[in-house]
């Protein structure tokens, strides 16, 4: 199997992971309504580039070290289930940057970056890039043009998501409707962790 014959399908499944809904889009779209586009660009660009970042990470090896220490891999889980329904907490209580002077500041590059480490979907979708599509022949190639392919679909994709949070805000002045919309993304937030609580329950 060479990467050329992975190219095309490993373009949609990159497509299709960074479009549908999951965390980092959740998150996203509601600083894009309490925020506004241009104030959540770090936001982008630390998911973005913290997600490429990890696929690198993940194919040179990481993912031996949780095959070696499981119980390393377990902790982790529970750490992003904590962390996802703090800031499910968080977005729930959310208020549009301009309603008052003490509102929380959309989340920075750093932090966007470093949550991508306790983001079930991006685990799932960096290990499913390195096992399944990556050839053993010229890994290291196939693995710097996934991570450049992962970067040129993520990027678009969160943005519509931020997009689509900026756009709600005009239309979602009234305070009733807009705590409504945060907590219908905190909602979803919550149940991202689906598929980590049945993996859970099967151990």
């Amino acid at each position: 199997m060479s990467f050329w014959s992975t190219f095309g399908p490993l373009t949609a499944f990159a497509l299709v992971a960074s479009i549908t809904p999951g965390p980092n889009n959740t998150m996203l779209a509601a600083s894009g309504l309490n925020h506004g586009f241009r104030r959540s660009i770090p936001h982008m660009l630390g998911v973005t580039l913290g997600f490429v970042l990890m696929v690198a990470l993940v194919g040179l090896g990481l993912g031996v070290v949780f095959e070696r220490f499981p119980l390393l891999y377990v902790w982790l889980k529970y750490v992003s289930a904590a962390y996802l329904l703090w800031l499910a907490w968080k977005i729930a209580r959310a208020k549009p940057a301009s309603a008052e002077a003490g509102a929380s500041p959309p989340i920075s590059f750093l932090q966007a970056a470093g949550f991508q480490w306790v983001n079930p979907k991006a685990w799932i979708i960096a290990v499913g890039i390195v096992s399944a599509y990556l050839p053993h022949d010229n890994f290291l190639f196939g693995l710097a043009l996934a991570c450049v392919i992962c970067g040129l679909m993520t990027l678009p994709c969160v943005s519509l998501w931020t997009s689509f949070g900026a756009l709600m805000r005009r239309w979602l002045s009234q305070p009733a409707i807009l705590r409504g919309f945060n907590l219908t993304m905190a909602a979803l937030l919550v149940a991202s962790l689906y598929p980590l609580m049945m993996e859970a329950s099967t151990h």
